[in-house]
């Protein structure tokens, strides 16, 4: 590839890493706060700031600080509309919550090397495992990611495993993986988080595509085997009524 496309495809990485420094916990930042971030020259940041300005992506507050601009807005709401489950989907969501006794449930997509929260139902135990909508999950962990590793090759399963906190991963994420494609199911105990199980079960288009994991998570001491064996049946019945819906990523 020639150098000018590199480096404008480099300029457009940057900016997108920048604009992800923004969340919850820091809605707004200082250009200072910007360059300690990203480690990157102060010009180069305040240039990617203005450009951004300019696109309606940043905006610069009297205070010196800069906040998500207003052109996000219409993306946030195009996301919403795209992202959003109907009615008839989260409704399945809450019967198998009520199935497991519960237990929380999660729908996870794959987005490259993690999975993405697009929607969840609170379940009605006072400790419970809860992931917010929109959060990023690590791939290399946990039933949902065996199940979203389920389709993949030995060589993509290798490149997520490399990431793991556990030595020698490969071998057993590759393992979970392909019995997740065999049973249709899978679950997992402390893979990331000491004390932390789930189970998923995958959710496919009408393209018989993988496009999700619908997932319980909860303590480990309540995800017993005699406890999964109770609600796989009705985690897998709610996979498949995800999959005759087929409404991940919206219909239009």
């Amino acid at each position: 590839m020639p150098e000018p496309d590199a480096g404008g495809v480099r300029s457009v990485q940057r900016a997108v890493d920048l604009l992800a420094l923004y969340d919850a916990e820091h809605p707004s930042r200082s250009i200072r706060e910007l360059v300690s971030a990203t480690g990157l020259p102060k010009t180069t940041v305040v240039r990617l700031v203005h450009t951004l300005e300019q696109c309606g992506l940043l905006w610069s507050r009297g205070d010196g600080r800069t906040v998500p601009g207003t052109g996000l807005l219409r993306w946030a709401e195009l996301a919403r509309n795209t992202w959003q489950l109907p009615e008839e989907a989260l409704q399945r969501l809450k019967e198998l919550s009520e199935a497991s006794g519960g237990e929380t449930v999660h729908l996870y997509v794959r987005q490259q090397g993690t999975r993405v929260c697009i929607a969840r139902h609170e379940g009605t135990r006072t400790l419970r495992h809860v992931v917010h909508v929109g959060a990023e999950m690590p791939l290399w962990s946990g039933a949902s990611s065996h199940v979203l590793l389920s389709r993949a090759e030995r060589a993509d399963v290798a490149a997520v495993a490399a990431r793991a906190q556990h030595p020698g991963w490969e071998e057993t994420l590759w393992e979970r993986a392909r019995q997740a494609a065999v049973q249709g199911w899978s679950v997992s105990h402390g893979e990331r988080e000491a004390g932390v199980s789930g189970a998923a079960a995958p959710v496919f288009d009408a393209a018989g595509r993988l496009t999700g994991a619908v997932a319980l998570g909860g303590p480990t001491a309540r995800f017993t085997d005699e406890a999964v064996a109770g609600f796989t049946s009705a985690l897998v019945d709610t996979a498949r009524a995800l999959t005759a819906l087929d409404c991940i990523g919206g219909t239009a």
